[in-house]
């Protein structure tokens, strides 16, 4: 008799794109969860034909892994990462494409007055991989600086320096030119803390005046992507981002969760090229939309390319309506 396959709650939640483990473990622990109607305690299990709650969300476990999808955002200034925001601002998700039986989850954020690359998946344990400092998947940024910089300060960044959150550094620092007090860097980060980039300079005594990421691990922003579009990445591509944080490209005998309740209706976007060349720890190659990039910063090596499949041309994402 065979025995009956299950898996911890946390990690089929997390694997929906409800959050982190140690966040789900959290919510479970403070009875968010239920399974078959019953609250759950932390270190429990669900397997086939299962039925998990959590808040207003209803899934059925599936004994079969999820099909998963992933998109570059260009996001513009004055958007913010968050699905539903008290003051009525604009929010990255009001572009985004629908998404059937699943839901978009944020890799990292962006603020409000940063723009450029978000990477944005179905796949949450992808998206906790790639988050975790573990694993250390760099980012790569642009950045304005104004103010004088001079050598003894750009070796005091790439050697850290204290911060009220602890010690941070960047793991390389490229010049990309500039005129007068404005000059442009490309710098990198394994890490992604709260407007860190723009506190690190402000410790040598400059500001940044525009900041735009350009980079997250193998994901390059494409060179024709405008703001507010997104492209979708081909399975291939999935497949290599998921390799190259240790998970299985595409795992068999997974179970998964299939909502039962239905997802917050989106606005259908425009789809995009992916740009053809992109690798991990190394801004230098392929295209870029930027003047100089980066050398090749600490982490793991990654050698694989991305397919650059060929997508349907690309279209603009319907205009926002008016709040």
């Amino acid at each position: 008799m065979n025995e009956r396959r299950s898996e911890r709650l946390q990690k089929l939640l997390a694997n929906a794109g409800e959050g982190s483990r140690r966040g789900l473990e959290k919510r479970i622990e403070a009875g968010e969860v239920q399974v078959n109607g019953q609250a759950a305690s932390l270190g429990d299990t669900a397997g086939p034909g299962d039925q998990v709650s959590l808040g207003e969300a209803v899934y059925r476990v599936v004994d079969k892994p999820a099909f998963h999808r992933s998109i570059v955002y260009n996001k513009p200034l004055g958007e913010i990462t968050t699905r539903n925001d008290p003051e009525g601002r604009p929010t990255v998700f009001d572009r985004l494409p629908g998404v059937k039986g699943g839901r978009w989850v944020a890799v990292g954020r962006l603020d409000i007055n940063t723009t450029g690359l978000l990477l944005l998946t179905t796949d949450g344990e992808l998206a906790n991989a790639m988050m975790h400092p573990s694993n250390r998947v760099d980012r790569e940024y642009a950045c304005r600086v104004y103010g004088e910089v001079d050598g003894a300060m750009l070796e005091q960044l790439k050697k850290g320096v204290e911060l009220e959150d602890g010690p941070a550094a960047f793991g390389d620092i490229v010049d990309s030119g500039g005129d007068g007090q404005n000059h442009w860097y490309h710098v990198t980060l394994l890490e992604g803390r709260n407007r860190e980039v723009r506190r690190l300079w402000a410790s040598q005594g400059v500001t940044v005046s525009r900041l735009k990421r350009v980079r997250y691990g193998a994901v390059h922003l494409p060179h024709r992507l405008r703001m507010g579009e997104w492209s979708e990445l081909a399975a291939e591509d999935h497949t290599v981002l998921r390799e190259d944080v240790g998970l299985p490209g595409n795992p068999e005998g997974q179970l998964s969760l299939r909502p039962l309740t239905p997802r917050g209706s989106r606005r259908p976007g425009g789809r995009g090229k992916l740009s053809k060349k992109s690798a991990r720890g190394s801004a230098a190659r392929g295209k870029r939309s930027t003047a100089t990039s980066p050398k090749r910063s600490p982490g793991k090596s990654h050698t694989k390319k991305f397919s650059g499949k060929k997508k349907p041309e690309q279209t603009r994402s319907k205009p926002r309506k008016k709040r």
